[in-house]
């Protein structure tokens, strides 16, 4: 799902059903942090004037940068994703012990990673939700955060196993307040009993494809 989806509420429930979760932004954050595998690449690619004081990439001045050309966030993404998958495989690796491990990626396809998976989940939301949620989130305008959904490739829902809508945020934090008291019982009952149907804990509408 693109930016503002919702995937991590959806993270969460499955965290809280007992599945490993792979935040692929945060193994990006990682990855482009000071002395991360990505890191010597991506400040040889775009200079050092993304670096702050500290030698760490300011994410907001190479966002700036990106967002707003194509060729560049493609040239980033090139750079970005091919570490990305490379943690993803070391650590779903480290820890077989789980039943389920889930990839939460914004760009599961063009990071390359479909042919690691056993079923697509699609999060989406609407424009309007999306948009007010990355501006709250990341602290942006409106002009920034629809520059930055310009140049992100919506995935065809097609290609998804299951597509799960999520556009009330009052409800998320009904979701999370359930996780967080433990009260995930009832999640999974209608997870699994309401499949096809509009509910997911009264907030997220799942549509399977067959």
């Amino acid at each position: 799902g693109n930016s503002g989806s919702g995937k991590g509420v959806v993270g969460e429930i499955l965290t809280a059903l007992g599945c490993l979760v792979i935040d692929c932004d945060k193994v990006a954050h990682e990855n482009m942090a000071k002395g991360g595998i990505a890191y010597d690449e991506i400040v040889s690619v775009f200079g050092r004037e993304i670096l702050d004081k500290n030698g760490e990439i300011d994410r907001k001045i190479l966002g700036g940068i990106v967002f707003n050309d194509k060729e560049k966030l493609k040239l980033l993404n090139t750079v970005a994703h091919k570490y990305v998958r490379q943690r993803v495989e070391e650590i779903a690796a480290a820890n077989t012990d789980y039943d389920f491990i889930v990839i939460d990626a914004p760009v599961l396809k063009e990071a390359g990673m479909l042919d690691t998976t056993d079923s697509v989940w699609l999060v989406t939301a609407s424009e309007a939700t999306r948009l007010k949620r990355v501006m709250k989130r990341d602290n942006i305008t409106e002009e920034a955060a629809r520059a930055r959904f310009k140049n992100q490739t919506p995935f065809d829902k097609n290609e998804a196993d299951v597509v799960i809508y999520n556009n009330n945020d009052i409800e998320e934090e009904n979701v999370n307040n359930n996780i967080e008291e433990g009260n995930i019982n009832n999640i999974e009952e209608e997870k699994n009993n309401n499949i096809e149907e509009e509910n997911f804990n009264n907030n997220i509408e799942i549509e399977k494809n067959n």
